[in-house]
């Protein structure tokens, strides 16, 4: 079985309880997803599309059309398990507001066109090539002034330094109430993690054509970083 056929396995099966044990297993969830929020840079009553890059169950997509009821978002993500909680979550929403992308995104020329693309803990299982043509394919799809927001795990600068971060995590995820199966599924799902440092994605960016490339939030392994695309 493939990398990517594996964690498509793993997703699909847990997609039904994904989000049950989210808040402990991102120790910092709400700093976290809350960056995301903040890089946004439009105002509450605009209207404005956003691409969500492995958007799994849909729960940044729900964070954005909660904090932008006129934003349209696209989700892509190829676990059709996943996909179909994401469908439920936003059954009762509007037709057109909310779409779903069945689709390899890390492989597949990405569709549309948008003010926004954001990403959330779904690039650190990509090989590292796999990561630059995302970079380049978000620039492609962004429109002029538009921004790249991606909340991720990065791996430590040394062994030492990852060693750290991943006691780190296990400690807290422990200390906010996460229980035995659900730390035991999440190390599973570790094991197929491709996590690159934050300083080669920040390059990777730049080679990609975005500009004011920078990171927001850090905590241990959990990083929020973004870049703008300048027009031509």
């Amino acid at each position: 079985m493939s990398a990517a056929s594996e964690v498509g396995r793993l997703f699909g099966k847990g997609a039904g309880g994904y989000d049950r044990a989210r808040r402990q297993l991102v120790p910092c969830f709400d700093e976290f997803y809350g960056a995301v929020m903040e890089l946004i840079p439009m105002g509450r009553g605009e209207a404005f599309r956003v691409l969500d890059l492995g958007a799994g169950t849909g729960l940044l997509g729900a964070m954005v059309g909660r904090a932008f009821p006129q934003a349209e978002v696209a989700m892509a993500d190829f676990s059709e398990g996943m996909l179909d909680v994401a469908r439920g979550r936003f059954a009762g929403e509007p037709d057109g507001r909310y779409t779903f992308l069945p689709m390899d995104y890390a492989r597949e020329a990405l569709p549309g066109e948008y003010e926004v693309v954001v990403s959330a803990l779904s690039m650190h299982h990509l090989e590292d090539g796999a990561k630059r043509r995302v970079f380049r394919e978000a620039h492609r799809v962004l429109v002029d002034g538009g921004v790249f927001i991606n909340a991720d795990q990065v791996l430590g600068r040394t062994p030492e330094i990852e060693a750290k971060y991943h006691e780190a995590w296990l400690r807290h995820a422990c200390g906010k109430g996460a229980g035995e199966e659900d730390i035991s599924s999440a190390l599973r799902r570790m094991e197929t993690d491709k996590s690159s440092t934050l300083e080669s994605q920040l390059g990777w960016m730049g080679e990609a054509g975005f500009a004011a490339v920078d990171v927001w939030y850090k905590n241990h392994r959990f990083a929020v970083y973004s870049g703008r695309k300048e027009a031509a």
